[in-house]
């Protein structure tokens, strides 16, 4: 099994955290986005140009949501998804909430450090009153189980926990979030999440690659 992947992409992480919870043996193969997903053999891949793409011997499958269900399915040793259907609801929730709603968010948070650009005052604004409303319907989720919806690990924690504690990186405190604050540092401890975090030094790569990439371009 291969995955295809980039650092710094909170797509592949939820992943890679996906595949060490579940004890899987799996290759990571890096993909530059400074011309590797235009590659042929990537692009034949994943036609979109985009990581995660998972390998699984003659079968593959990209969109990192379609991936966890894929791994679900195929794998449900150690299950990460709940039975009961209120909770499987609130662990769909939070996946689909970080991905349409947090993620949109965080990048005019993270576009200046990213390097894409300073955007408008009033840009930053609108993405932290998204991230409080996340945050809160977040906090309203969490009950006295230590994950959402379950007792273990599920891939609500795969997909939120990998973009959620990025917030403080981009400026925004969870302080005012005492379970959201509990359930991050519970993540942290883990090994999944301590090995999938990016590095600064990967920041400056994926930068250092982008700009070289659209100086290229632009020559062409």
């Amino acid at each position: 099994m291969k995955l295809y992947h980039t650092p710094i992409s909170t797509n592949s992480s939820r992943v890679w955290v996906a595949l060490l919870e579940k004890n899987l043996d799996f290759e990571l193969v890096e993909i530059h986005l400074d011309g590797d997903h235009l590659q042929p053999k990537f692009v034949a891949m994943n036609p979109f140009h985009r990581v995660p793409v998972l390998v699984d011997g003659d079968f593959t499958v990209f969109e990192s949501l379609a991936i966890l269900d894929y791994l679900e399915a195929k794998y449900p040793e150690p299950a990460m998804l709940p039975k009961d259907p209120k909770d499987l609801a609130v662990v769909k929730m939070v996946e689909l909430v970080t991905v349409n709603e947090l993620g949109s968010a965080l990048y005019p948070l993270s576009s200046e450090k990213m390097g894409w650009g300073i955007p408008e005052p009033q840009a930053i604004v609108k993405a932290k009153e998204k991230v409080d409303s996340v945050l809160t319907f977040f906090e309203g989720l969490l009950d006295d189980r230590p994950f959402f919806g379950s007792n273990t690990l599920t891939y609500a924690e795969c997909v939120a926990g990998t973009v959620v504690p990025l917030l403080s990186w981009v400026g925004v405190s969870i302080d005012g979030y005492p379970k959201i604050q509990a359930w991050c540092d519970r993540l942290m401890s883990r090994p999944s999440f301590q090995q999938t975090q990016f590095t600064e030094a990967d920041l400056a790569a994926f930068a250092s690659r982008r700009q070289n990439f659209l100086t290229q371009t632009e020559a062409k």
